[in-house]
């Protein structure tokens, strides 16, 4: 499985929210939405949570020179979001990213990545406003753990991501 022009964005284990802020300075995350819902069962799977509890899902895109460059989804079980993580339940516009690197404490799983189909459900999230749709996406997802808390984030990596930044 070749990532090609992608692999440097799917395998870098810093910040991409501070890497995006880095390269734009009109950085911002536009939530998609927020909701109570079961997780995809490989998602529970990997935060070892029971498949009928519900989470909470944060889908949001972002953005850099009016366009959107990634799309991040991210699964919270309501475990996570008590004691230190609390906060992360009223993110609004404020990047995930930038809490959970702003903790030393957090620890990260390696980066897993993955092309993802047309028929896969976060492509169909990822492309919903697209009006030309690409044949694939590639998407990386790690977990992060504070002490017993987890959270699960996965980003999917648009078109317009390489059409505007020089690697």
């Amino acid at each position: 499985m070749q990532s090609g022009k992608y692999h440097h964005w799917l395998i870098d284990k810093g910040s991409l929210t501070a890497r995006l802020k880095k390269k734009y300075a009109d950085f911002l995350v536009q939530p998609v939405q927020v909701m109570s819902a079961k997780a995809f069962l490989d998602e529970a799977s990997l935060l070892k949570m029971p498949v009928r509890q519900k989470a909470l899902i944060r889908e949001v895109m972002l953005m850099g020179n009016q366009q959107a460059l990634v799309f991040a989804h991210s699964v919270l079980p309501a475990s996570s979001l008590r004691g230190p993580w609390a906060g992360l339940r009223r993110l609004g516009s404020q990047p995930l990213g930038a809490s959970l690197f702003a903790n030393p404490q957090v620890k990260r799983t390696p980066l897993t990545y993955k092309k993802l189909s047309p028929q896969h459900l976060l492509y169909q999230h990822a492309t919903q406003t697209m009006q030309v749709k690409p044949l694939y996406l590639w998407a990386r997802r790690s977990v992060f753990s504070l002490h017993d808390a987890r959270i699960m984030v996965t980003e999917v990596f648009l078109p317009q991501l390489l059409s505007v930044i020089k690697v």
